[in-house]
Formats: structure tokens, C-alpha cells, sequence
């Protein structure tokens, strides 16, 4: 008798002006699994568009669980760790008290990453402006991990963010390398991102952790999937073993 195949319903909450993170999922999810979207709105990267986003939360949720989606999550780095240790969990239980599914965000996804490849120390990469990537590193750390050096590439245009080139992914990843880095990550869910992480694994010899390939890991990993997906990085790949160290 043949193994029935794994279905399920990720529902996303995506910044209204991300044109990055959607193709990136469809890209990597295995047959199957479909994606069903909200959107916050933001069009600029500042930390007080940022935190404006969660003002549509509720309402923007309530819309895909009636989707009857498996998992609903905030596929957004900046706005899961704009205030600190902890606000990425407030914003998954804020998720499913109002609309009564499971939820995880993206920096959830990154921290629960690290555990299970047994990272403490990574490079941080992203393309934010200086302050938003202070944030970001701040959040990192607090949660355990350190960051030991940092780089972005400035851009506050949400749109512009989208629009940029995949190969300045992978070239801001190999700057910001260290020896004492152990893996890289590359932060913002609209940067584009996937399609290098093999390459920059090969050529680095260490793990590349992007926000959009964790998120699609952390979604997947709370419907239950137990598969593997080549192509876009260890953390996918392995993922029976990954998911396991995870829990």
C-alpha cells in the first residue's frame, strides 16, 4: 500500500510590499503544501513603520484562518524582533488567540534554527540600515546567540528591497565571514535569497541561514512534515534531523 502524501495550508502574514518572500516559498514547499496570504502594510523600513504593522494583525489573521490553513505565520523578520527577547513568542500567541491555529514568526523560526544546528555565534548579514540591523542583532543576542560581526546594505524602500539583485545576497554573505562565525545569516524575508544559499554553503563551508528559507523551515516543521527538500541550504535538506534537534 502506497504512503499517503503529506498535505497541508501555511498561511502567511506578509508585508504588503514584500514581492520576495511568496516566490520563495513556492519555490522550496514540496508538492502538497500550499500557501495562502495576508498582508501588513508597510512600504518603509524603519522602526516606527515596523511596529505600525502589528496594528492590522488581528484582523489580517482572523481573514486566512478562515482559509482553514494548519499554521499561520508572520513571514517578516523585522516585525517578530522589533522589541526584543521574547516579542517573537507575544506575537505567535497573539496569532492563535485570535484565531485559534498554531503560529510561529520568522525570528521564532531563526532562534529554534540555531538550536538545532548548534549554532552560538553567526555573521549577520541583511538589508536593512544600520539601526534596523542594530535591532535585529540586539534581538539575537539577547536570545543566547552572539553576533560577531555585521553588515547591510542600507535600503529603506521596501519595493527597492525586492528589487534587488540575488547576487548581492551571496556577496555581502562572503564579506561579512569570519572564522569564528559559525554559520551566516542573511536577514529580511523580501531580500532575495534562496537561490544562492547553496553556493555560499559550498564556497563558506558552514551553514547559510536566510529568513525566508527559516521561515519556510519553522512553518513546515510545526504542520509536521518530516521530508527533505534539496536545494536551498543544510537546514532544508536535513530536515528530519534538523527538525528533531529542534523540538
Amino acid at each position: 500500500m502506497s504512503q499517503k502524501p503529506f498535505t497541508g495550508r501555511i498561511g502567511l502574514l506578509a508585508p504588503s510590499s514584500n514581492t520576495t518572500v511568496e516566490p520563495e516559498f513556492y519555490r522550496a514547499l514540496p508538492e502538497g503544501v500550499s500557501l495562502h496570504t495576508a498582508r501588513l502594510p508597510i512600504t518603509q523600513v524603519t522602526p516606527d513603520s515596523i511596529g505600525k504593522m502589528a496594528d492590522s494583525l488581528d484582523v489580517e489573521s482572523k481573514l486566512l484562518a478562515t482559509a482553514d490553513v494548519d499554521v499561520i505565520i508572520l513571514g517578516a523578520t523585522a516585525p517578530s524582533f522589533l522589541k526584543g527577547a521574547g516579542y517573537d513568542r507575544e506575537v505567535s500567541d497573539r496569532i492563535t488567540r485570535v484565531t485559534g491555529k498554531p503560529a510561529t514568526t520568522t525570528s521564532t523560526a531563526l532562534l529554534e534554527a540555531f538550536k538545532a544546528l548548534g549554532i552560538s555565534r553567526i555573521a549577520l548579514g541583511s538589508a536593512y540600515s544600520p539601526e534596523v540591523n542594530g535591532i535585529c542583532a540586539k534581538f539575537i543576542e539577547a536570545n543566547g546567540t552572539q553576533v560577531v560581526t555585521m553588515d547591510g546594505l542600507n535600503v529603506i524602500d521596501n519595493l527597492q528591497i525586492g528589487r534587488l539583485d540575488v547576487q548581492t545576497a551571496y556577496d555581502l554573505g562572503k564579506k561579512i565571514d569570519r572564522p569564528e562565525a559559525q554559520a551566516i545569516v542573511l536577514a529580511c524575508t523580501n531580500w532575495k535569497s534562496m537561490a544562492i544559499i547553496e553556493r555560499l554553503e559550498q564556497d563558506l563551508g558552514k551553514p547559510v541561514l536566510s529568513t525566508s528559507q527559516v521561515s519556510i523551515w519553522g512553518a513546515l516543521k510545526k504542520i509536521g512534515f518530516t521530508g527533505s527538500i534539496a536545494g536551498f541550504g543544510r537546514l532544508l535538506r536535513m530536515f528530519p534531523q534538523v527538525a528533531q534537534k529542534a523540538a
